[in-house]
């Protein structure tokens, strides 16, 4: 099952009344010939702008198989927004495609599968704000697989590191009169993920002996260790979460004892300057 991110979310406000995450890959045929229309007035710039701005978000785009799961996300009126969701929606997509974890330099790591003795993230869910819509997107019962299968999770935790590097990049390209949260997204992610690995070390003997072994154990450090890389370029660019120092601060406070010190043999790191909620009001 394929989730459809914030963002994504924010550009099918017109077909709102039927949208359910649950139904994604119906998506495609929600929009229709009319959305495909619409999007090739501006598609051959977009795709230009793209390859010469975001080249690793060009490179999704040219290895899907059907392309126009990402151009029908172009609108013509934001091209950031359009842009990173195509980005993080085709990522997600191309993660099927190609059975494995595109990253942003161009590799690849294995997808962690569906696996029996692994818990579902959706039991993470009382442990954070109810009243965040990433908590309720990504693991509550009903919506995307996140809350199902900590593969999903892990592949969420990805297009949003896709998602937020775009948006970096892109910011030239911002609406004044659009604020996009693009990095709430990466952080709650992060947070989820942080928090999983951690109940599973101190509360789940079967699913942390799953987290040790070599290929899972080497996904979630890279995954990690990419978003990490992400989020720390993204601390100066103001208007991009008000969510992300509460969801970072749990991440902030982890030590080479955490879950995640032990999965990837060091602590994580706290990009500090994202703790600051101050960063958001800047001009």
């Amino acid at each position: 099952m394929v989730s459809i991110s914030a963002a994504g979310r924010a550009l099918l406000s017109a077909a709102a009344p039927f949208w359910t995450l649950g139904l994604a890959l119906g998506l495609w045929s929600l929009l229709g010939a009319a959305a495909a229309v619409q999007s090739s007035k501006c598609t051959k710039t977009h795709l230009e702008t793209l390859r010469r701005t975001v080249p690793e978000g060009y490179v999704i785009f040219d290895k899907l198989k059907d392309k126009s799961v990402f151009t029908v996300w172009f609108k013509c009126e934001n091209q950031q927004l359009e842009f990173t969701t195509g980005i993080h929606e085709g990522t997600h997509i191309l993660t099927r495609e190609i059975n494995a974890y595109p990253l942003i330099n161009g590799q690849t790591v294995a997808m962690v599968g569906e696996i029996r003795q692994l818990f579902r993230p959706g039991l993470l869910a009382p442990r954070f704000n109810p009243a965040s819509a990433y908590v309720e997107n990504y693991l509550m019962p009903g919506q995307a697989s996140s809350a199902d299968e900590f593969g999903y999770l892990l592949d969420e935790l990805n297009a949003y590191s896709h998602d937020l590097n775009a948006a970096v990049k892109l910011r030239h390209l911002a609406r004044k009169d659009y604020d996009v949260m693009h990095r709430d997204g990466l952080a709650a992610l992060m947070a989820f993920t942080a928090a999983y690995v951690e109940r599973a070390r101190t509360q789940d003997k079967e699913a942390w002996a799953v987290l040790q072994s070599p290929d899972v154990r080497r996904s979630v450090a890279t995954l990690w260790g990419q978003a990490e890389n992400v989020m720390g370029a993204s601390c100066g660019v103001p208007r991009y979460g008000t969510e992300t120092p509460d969801y970072l601060k749990p991440v902030c406070s982890a030590n080479i004892r955490h879950g995640l010190g032990h999965l990837l043999g060091r602590p994580p790191l706290c990009p500090v300057s994202c703790l600051k909620a101050t960063a958001e009001a800047l001009p």
